[in-house]
């Protein structure tokens, strides 16, 4: 590929993670990744000012290039000498093609090879949006990086649907990168493919074919659930050059970009930090805070504790209440300031945290915290009491109960033995030393090692396998690893399905391999080639034969009596000896 305009450079790479860390220089200065940017449509971020957005960490900001045409126009910003001098912003800018307008006025246009014919909400006039006149634009607008046009469809269409509006958006690529000729602005490409890995790997692989400063990730958040989007984006970001800047476009909401960190991007933009202040929400370090609820009224607590913004330290919940009821411009301006901070900051923690290499630690705590809703004020209808127990909170033989401090323990009615829901240190795993057993030696080709058989018996929370889960992930990280099949038995899955119904409560089962073990039995990995955990409802005696264990998790749960005759089982029908690993010294200390 030839020498990106950017100078893009990766300073660290985080360890069990595709998280980086990287700088790159824009016609406006040196920029540091990984980051946010505001979404600033009509050269102006609603309700903020310039001031505001510069002093709060704001790098780059996002204009859009079928509004900025329409109005003021080209001819403004040629008259202005760009968008930076226009608007006094002396940051950077990237302006959007105009791609997902098109995509989001399905009965106003119509598509062809050319390009998007549309009517202007202006003028009513109809308009040819085509590759070339969306970079003549953006190179009046003058932005820092331009975006190529593309054809975006949602990411639930069928693969026909997807095929076609990729092959057109590879064509307009191309156009795109000619209309640039040698002006000194950058320009990303954008990969498509809906939801298909092959019409992704496709997408890619013809786009870095041209020289392109970066690639944008594009079709998602469009329809798609959220494991699906985090799956896709993996796949998409795996795909990409590491010498060249990747931005998910769209995404997202706090956690959306640590998670989207966390597969290896490094640029975001979403207008959610104002659209959500408009409402009364704000992003805290203790959780989402809805400012509209009546329960603020009387709060003389600046909104975020640990927050240095200035809205933080001058006004109280209350006022700020009070300006939400109200429907106060005020309001929507200081809240938006604060979620903004709150994003850049968020940004901040997560690239200190890569350069000292301590960013899984990082990650799974943001994890657990990014999206508590109200933790001061639960605003749940029957807001349970420690010790209660509501329907909400029973399942069969178990229940969540609440801690005077509001942590949640899952334990057994009967027996009142507390089920595991701790994934992280857990004693027990140093004792499987999974990382020995998966990592595969130097020499030895990955074809001809058998897989890693770890038997859970008693399922419990799924607790034990998920920290096996989430390990394997890890070393995969880090080198070749052998497949992991990991087997639960459990007559009963109650305990299971009440902690997958309190998700915020239990942030592990947030990975997804949970539900979908619950719905159908088995769960294999999608971006992990060779893991996957299988449920056997019928007991130890109806094993599959498949997989003989190297390593059994003794649960400790009812439905366990004498782990050892399992082993005699598995001696008797397998021929072969497990080592046995019992988890009974965690859950005491749960």
């Amino acid at each position: 590929m030839s020498p990106s305009r950017l100078a893009f450079k990766i300073e660290a790479h985080a360890s069990g993670s595709r998280a980086r860390a990287a700088t790159f220089r824009t016609l406006h200065g040196v920029i540091q990744s990984p980051l946010f940017m505001p979404v600033g449509t009509q050269a102006t971020v609603k309700a903020q000012l310039p001031e505001a957005l510069h002093e709060s960490g704001s790098q780059i900001l996002l204009a859009n290039t079928y509004h900025l045409l329409l109005r003021p126009g080209p001819e403004v910003f040629r008259k202005m000498c760009g968008i930076h001098r226009f608007m006094q912003w002396p940051g950077s800018v990237l302006t959007d093609s105009g791609g997902y307008q098109i995509f989001s006025l399905p009965h106003s246009r119509s598509m062809t090879e050319a390009g998007a014919v549309f009517q202007s909400y202006v003028d009513g006039k109809r308009i040819l949006l085509s590759p070339e006149l969306s970079i003549q634009t953006q190179m009046a607008i003058g932005s820092d990086i331009m975006m190529v046009l593309d054809q975006c469809i949602p990411s639930t269409a069928d693969k026909a649907a997807a095929r076609a509006a990729l092959q057109v958006t590879q064509r307009w690529a191309v156009r795109s990168l000619k209309a640039r000729g040698d002006s000194a602005q950058s320009m990303f490409a954008i990969v498509q493919g809906a939801l298909y890995p092959q019409l992704r790997r496709d997408s890619a692989a013809g786009l870095m074919e041209l020289a392109f400063d970066g690639f944008a990730i594009g079709g998602l958040a469009v329809g798609e659930a959220k494991l699906e989007r985090e799956d896709v984006c993996e796949l998409t970001a795996a795909l990409l050059p590491q010498d060249r800047p990747r931005y998910l476009m769209g995404v997202g909401t706090p956690l959306d970009v640590l998670e989207a960190v966390h597969r290896g991007v490094d640029m975001f933009d979403c207008i959610i930090p104002t659209q959500v202040a408009k409402r009364g929400s704000c992003f805290t370090s203790r959780g989402i805070v809805e400012l509209r609820r009546s329960v603020y009224k009387f709060s003389e607590h600046k909104l975020d504790p640990t927050c240095t913004c200035s809205v933080c330290a001058k006004y109280s919940r209350a006022y700020l209440h009070h300006l939400t009821k109200t429907q106060e411009p005020l309001g929507w301006q200081l809240m938006g300031q604060h979620n903004i901070h709150f994003y850049h900051q968020l940004m901040r923690e997560i690239r200190e945290s890569i350069l000292e290499d301590r960013f899984l630690p990082l990650y799974h705590e943001k994890r657990q915290m990014l999206q508590v809703d109200d933790v001061d004020h639960p605003s749940t209808t029957t807001k349970p009491i420690p010790n209660s127990r509501t329907p909400n909170l029973v399942l069969e033989d178990y229940e969540v109960i609440l801690d005077e401090d509001g942590t949640a323990i899952l334990q057994h009615q009967g027996t009142k033995q507390i089920i595991s829901t701790n994934v992280v240190a857990l004693p027990w795993m140093e004792q499987t030393q999974l990382t020995r057993r998966l990592l595969i030696p130097d020499g030895m080709g990955e074809e001809s090692v058998a897989p890693l058989v770890i038997w859970d018996i008693g399922l419990g929370a799924g607790a034990a396998a998920l920290a096996l889960i989430l390990a394997y992930e890890k070393t995969a990280a880090e080198g070749p690893v052998r497949p992991l099949h990991i087997v639960s038995f459990s007559r009963d899955v109650s305990a299971l399905r009440l902690a997958l119904s309190h998700k915020k409560r239990f942030p592990y089962l947030r990975h997804g391999a949970a539900d979908t073990l619950i719905h159908r039995g088995a769960w294999e990995s999608r971006h992990r080639a060779g893991l996957s955990w299988t449920l056997v409802r019928e007991g130890v005696a109806s094993a599959p034969e498949a997989f003989p264990p190297d390593l059994i998790l003794s649960q400790s749960l009812p439905e366990l009596e004498d782990l050892k005759a399992v082993q005699d089982f598995i001696s008797t029908h397998h021929g072969r000896h497990a080592e046995v690993i019992s988890c009974a010294a965690e859950l005491e200390k749960d």
